[in-house]
């Protein structure tokens, strides 16, 4: 039960992300003499939306898979903390715009350097946990139809 409040309730959460961005993305856009939003506004925009629906499959995955509710809550957790952590990245260099490639070294979020092989660390914890996560869940609900 906890795994699928979490994954319904971030999806909430992401969605309102996406429409709060999209009025950023619009207001840059309306200022901007070129007519467009900072990449990394138009990033985050986007892919708020695309995380609130995919936290949606991630809800229906729990409800029908029959692991443990430890298992499914840690791999609800791994997914949406990593989809959060994106969100706010991309958020963070859209207002700062202090970037167009945040994984283009040198590294930085505004001002402050950040340490080497710090982005390519978190990058593949992101993909071990997103990937990770999802296959738990879609296990849990193979196992459950066949």
């Amino acid at each position: 039960m906890l795994a699928s409040s979490v994954a319904i309730i971030a999806s909430g959460l992401f969605f309102l992300s996406g429409l709060l961005t999209g009025v950023m993305k619009y207001q840059q856009i309306m200022a901007s003499p070129k007519g467009e939003a900072h990449i990394y506004i138009d990033i985050c925009h986007r892919a708020s939306l695309m995380y609130a629906f995919a936290c949606v499959l991630i809800y229906q995955f729990v409800l029908i898979s029959q692991l443990p509710e430890w298992l499914e809550l840690t791999a609800v957790l791994l997914l949406v903390v990593y989809f959060a952590t994106a969100i706010i990245s991309y958020f963070v260099h859209g207002v700062l715009k202090d970037t167009d490639n945040q994984l283009k070294p040198p590294h930085h979020v505004g001002n402050t350097k950040l340490a080497p092989g710090l982005i390519s660390l978190y990058m593949w914890a992101l993909i071990t946990g997103e990937i990770g996560g999802f296959l738990i869940l879609f296990y849990g609900v193979i196992m459950t139809l066949i």
